[in-house]
């Protein structure tokens, strides 16, 4: 029974410690870069963008298809970034638990 209990406070630890961890993944930013950076999207490790900017030697109408696809890449860059980032804070709080791999709590 004691290992029970044990288990228990240790779920409510875990529990409090990724609330804490997704509140501190809102603060933390990446930037995803296109085009050398010409196109820049800044976004937090929770996927929310926070910014995107554009080098003015873009913005030409008969260019607008490569803007486009610049946006997309610089987007999917950040994204990637913040998984990442997201994943390292996700192996810092369950690494002492002893999870088998690939049972993700996020």
């Amino acid at each position: 029974m004691a290992d029970f209990l044990g288990m228990m406070k240790q779920a409510a630890q875990l529990q409090s410690k990724m609330q804490a961890m997704q509140e501190e993944l809102g603060h933390v930013e990446v930037e995803g870069l296109s085009g050398g950076g010409l196109v820049a999207v800044r976004m937090t490790a929770k996927m929310e963008v926070k910014a995107v900017k554009i080098d003015p030697s873009l913005m030409k109408a008969d260019e607008r298809e490569i803007l486009e696809d610049l946006l997309v890449t610089a987007h999917n860059d950040a994204r990637r970034k913040a998984e990442a980032a997201m994943q390292e804070k996700m192996q810092s709080l369950t690494g002492g638990l002893g999870l088998p791999p690939g049972l993700g709590l996020g």
